[in-house]
C-alpha cells in the first residue's frame, strides 16, 4: 500500500470530490440520457479508480483529522532532547528534557540531570518546573490531577514517583520489582480505575541491569505491582483505548544500551512493532495481534489516543519521520510530518484538539479536528 501523507491524501480526496462534482446533474439523475449513454459518467469514474488502484482503495480522512490550514507549530526549543510531553487539568503543558550525562554539561563542565519543563499555552512561555528530574521520561495526570512520572537511568532514580501539585510532596511507587531495580522505567499509562501501566527498558545508562527482563508493569492502587508482559521485545510508548479494553505498547529495539556512545559502530536493531492487547477489567493483557510492523525501519516511541480510539504514535521512522495517525482497525489515517519525534499529548479545555508534540530538542504543536481522551477526574 502506497503512504501517503496528509497533503498528498488531501490532494487526492479534492481531485476525487472534484472529478464527481464536475458530473453533470443529469449524469447522476439519468433524466433524458440515450440508453447507450447511461453509464458512461459511471464507467468513466470507474476507470478513473483503475488508473489508480492503490490511492482509490485508500479512505480519505487527512482532512478530518488535521484542521483546515492548520501548520505544525515550533513553540520551544532547548538543549537536549524533549520527550513525555503531556497537559496537566489546569491546561499547563509539561515535559521532560533527557540530559545525557556524557555530553550535556553546564559552562563549568558539570552533568546536566534532567529537567522537566512547563509550557503556558496562553502565554507561549516556558520555565522550568522541576530540576533535577531524576532523568524524567513519561509524564501523566492521573484522576486526581497528580503528576506521575517515568524516571530512567543515567544517574536517574530508575523509578516511577507521584507528585501532589497543590503540595509539591512527591511520592515513590515504585522502585523495584522482587527485590530488584528497574531497569530505566520509560512510559506509561493509567486507566480508569487508578492503575498505572509502565515499560521498563534500557537505552541508556552506566548502572548494571538487575531484571531478567524488559518488560511491562502495572502499580495497582493499593501500592502492589505486577509483570505483566514479557513478550514485548524492548518496550516502549504505551496506551489504553478509551473503552478500556486495548492496551497497546512499542517495541523499539534499536540494538543498544548506550544511546550517543558507540559513535558509528553498527548494531542489530530488534523487533520494531507496535503491539495491540487485549485488556481485562483486572488489569491482564493478552496479545491481539501486531498492530504495524515497521522492520527495518525504526519504530515509534510514544503514544496517545483520541476519545474515538484512533492512535497517535510519535514514529521515528528516519525516512519518514513524524505523527502516523491509526484507527482502532490498524489503519493509517493521517500523516504529520515532523523531525524525529518522542512524544505526543493532547491539550486540554480550549486546547482540546490541539496536539503537542516533543521531537528533538523542541516543542510543537498542530490544530486537529479530533479531541484527546483524557481520563475522567476523580469526585472530591
Amino acid at each position: 500500500m502506497i503512504k501517503l501523507d496528509v497533503l498528498s491524501l488531501s490532494a487526492f480526496c479534492s481531485f476525487a470530490g472534484t472529478c464527481l462534482h464536475n458530473l453533470a446533474p443529469e449524469a447522476l439523475t439519468m433524466k433524458n440520457v440515450p440508453p447507450h449513454h447511461k453509464f458512461l459518467p459511471l464507467v468513466r469514474f470507474a476507470l478513473l479508480a483503475v488508473a489508480v488502484p492503490s490511492l482509490s482503495a485508500l479512505p480519505c480522512p487527512a482532512e478530518t483529522i488535521v484542521a483546515p490550514g492548520a501548520k505544525l507549530e515550533k513553540l520551544f526549543t532547548t538543549r537536549s532532547l524533549t520527550e513525555g510531553v503531556i497537559s496537566a487539568p489546569d491546561g499547563m503543558i509539561y515535559f521532560s528534557e533527557i540530559t545525557f550525562t556524557h555530553s550535556t554539561r553546564d559552562q563549568q563542565g558539570n552533568p546536566e540531570a534532567g529537567h522537566i519543563w512547563k509550557f503556558n499555552p496562553r502565554s507561549g512561555k516556558a520555565s522550568v518546573f522541576r530540576s533535577p528530574s531524576g532523568m524524567s521520561n513519561g509524564i501523566k495526570f492521573d484522576s486526581h490531577g497528580n503528576m506521575v512520572v517515568c524516571e530512567g537511568a543515567d544517574d536517574g532514580g530508575r523509578r516511577v514517583t507521584r507528585t501532589n501539585m497543590k503540595t509539591g510532596k512527591t511520592v515513590i511507587l515504585g522502585a523495584y520489582y522482587e527485590g530488584r531495580r528497574f531497569n530505566a522505567p520509560n512510559d506509561l499509562a493509567i486507566d480508569e480505575k487508578g492503575r498505572i501501566y509502565f515499560s521498563d527498558p534500557r537505552y541508556l545508562g552506566h548502572e548494571p541491569m538487575d531484571q531478567p527482563v524488559m518488560g511491562v508493569y502495572r502499580i495497582d492502587p493499593d501500592a502492589s505491582i505486577h509483570r505483566i508482559l514479557t513478550d514485548v521485545g524492548k518496550p516502549n510508548g504505551v496506551a489504553i483505548s478509551p473503552d478500556q479494553k486495548s492496551l497497546y505498547v512499542v517495541s523499539n529495539d534499536n540494538g543498544s544500551f548506550g544511546i550517543g556512545r558507540l559513535g558509528d559502530a553498527p548494531t542489530r536493531k530488534g523487533r520494531m512493532a507496535l503491539l495491540a492487547y487485549d485488556l481485562t477489567p483486572e488489569g491482564t493483557a493478552t496479545f491481539r495481534k501486531e498492530f504495524v510492523d515497521y522492520s527495518p525501519e525504526d519504530g515509534p516511541d510514544g503514544l496517545t489516543v483520541d476519545t474515538e480510539g484512533n492512535l497517535y504514535a510519535a514514529v521515528r521512522d528516519e525516512t519518514r519521520p513524524g505523527i502516523c495517525v491509526y484507527s482502532p482497525a490498524g489503519d493509517e489515517l493521517a500523516y504529520i510530518k515532523t523531525e524525529v519525534p518522542t512524544n505526543v499529548g493532547f491539550g486540554r479545555g480550549a486546547e482540546r484538539t490541539t496536539l503537542y508534540i516533543t521531537a528533538g530538542t523542541s516543542l510543537y504543536r498542530i490544530r486537529l479536528t479530533k479531541t484527546g481522551y483524557q481520563l475522567p477526574e476523580a469526585s472530591p
